[in-house]
Formats: C-alpha cells, sequence, structure tokens
C-alpha cells in the first residue's frame, strides 16, 4: 500500500461498495497532510473507499468518497453535537439517508475503548471493545519519550473486538507496526447477517480510528 501512496497508482484502482467487501480490509493513513485522510483497500487491493475529516469544525463530521479523487461522496458521519469524548456519530448516505451511528460510551471508554453500534432502526447491533487497555497505556507513556517514543508504533498495537451484544465476535480491527502508526487491518472472525451489518461496522471503525488517533 505504501508504494502505491508514494508513486499514485492507487488513483486507478478499482472502486468497490462497502457492501460487496473481500476481507480482511487495509485502512492507511496518508502522511505529510493535514488532514487526517486515509485510503481503505480490501484483500485484492481494489480500493473501497477514501476518507477525510473535515478540519476546523465545532460538530466533527467525516467525509467518505468511493473514489480517491474525491468526487463522489457516498457517506457522510457527523456527530450530533459539538466536539466531546462521549458523543454520538450519524451515518448518513449521499440522499441524507440515516444508516446507523456508533456512540462512544463515555466515562467507561477513559480507560478501555468502548463503542456501541446501532443499525438503522436504532437497535443496539454490535459493541467495538478494545482487547487490552494495557496496550493503550503504554503505547501513551512511551510515545512521550524522546527519540525512544518514535518506534512505539512497532511494539505497542492495540486491538479491537466488534461483537454482538450475546459475545458472539464478528471482526477485529488491529494496529499493524509502523513508525506513525498508520496501517490497520480489518479481520473477520464470525458471520454477519447482511450486508448492512458490515456497512455499518466499516464506517463505525472509520470513526473509532480517527477518534482513537487522537487520544494517543
Amino acid at each position: 500500500m505504501s508504494e502505491l501512496l508514494d508513486n499514485g497508482n492507487f488513483f486507478n484502482q478499482k472502486k468497490v461498495d462497502l457492501s460487496d467487501l473481500n476481507y480482511p480490509l487495509k485502512f492507511t493513513f496518508k502522511i505529510g497532510t493535514l488532514a487526517n485522510d486515509f485510503v481503505i483497500e480490501d484483500a485484492s487491493s481494489a480500493t473501497l473507499a477514501y476518507v477525510r475529516q473535515k478540519m476546523f469544525k465545532f460538530i466533527e463530521e467525516i467525509q467518505v468518497f468511493t473514489d480517491t479523487d474525491k468526487k463522489n461522496l457516498e457517506f457522510t458521519i457527523k456527530a450530533n453535537k459539538w466536539i466531546d469524548f462521549s458523543a454520538t456519530y450519524v451515518f448518513s448516505d449521499k440522499n441524507g439517508i440515516e444508516k446507523g451511528r456508533v456512540a462512544r460510551k463515555g466515562w467507561a471508554s477513559i480507560w478501555k475503548a468502548r463503542y456501541d453500534v446501532y443499525d438503522q432502526q436504532e437497535h443496539l447491533a454490535f459493541h467495538i471493545m478494545e482487547e487490552n487497555a494495557w496496550t493503550k497505556v503504554f503505547d501513551s507513556l512511551f510515545s512521550e519519550i524522546p527519540i525512544v517514543g518514535l518506534f512505539t508504533g512497532y511494539v505497542f498495537n492495540p486491538k479491537y473486538i466488534v461483537g454482538r451484544p450475546d459475545g458472539s465476535k464478528v471482526m477485529r480491527l488491529k494496529k499493524n507496526a509502523s513508525m506513525f502508526g498508520r496501517k490497520f487491518t480489518l479481520e473477520k472472525i464470525g458471520p454477519t447477517h447482511n450486508t448492512s451489518e458490515d456497512e455499518i461496522i466499516v464506517l463505525s471503525l472509520m470513526m473509532m480510528i480517527l477518534l482513537e488517533r487522537r487520544r494517543g
């Protein structure tokens, strides 16, 4: 993926709908830009989405494009209030139809990240939980040490589990070893019932990654 980003060849990759997913998915942040942009590719390196966080907004807003030149806006993710660690983030398609939402569990997420995912009917569909809270603690502590902090991305890499309310596990997102913490992999470890479930999970993880990277 890094080679594609460097030489620009990813602009010609096949565009894939979020309801037609070939796991594992690869999330790769661009570096050297002010915006928090990242590209999502599937197992065949086909581009699924280009995700951009709009800057200087009192209410956080994420734009999800189907093309890397940012001409075809497919989804918008927007907080339901001013920037706050307990905000709910609503997914809407290009026609303004709400597809679902993800809510960070406020104080419960201070120690160990936890998010709740709701479907289009506002039913609780999934939980997203950090597997090992100590990983993020050590990552944050060592990142503050001069020189040593540059290499924490190779050592401390958190993992997140997407599961149903009954406890069954569906997906695992993990940060890959890299200097700037810019690469993530999403694996499917259990069945989903329909393509809408895959869609709201991926949209939720897009928002979660941006929030968790900001935490450190």
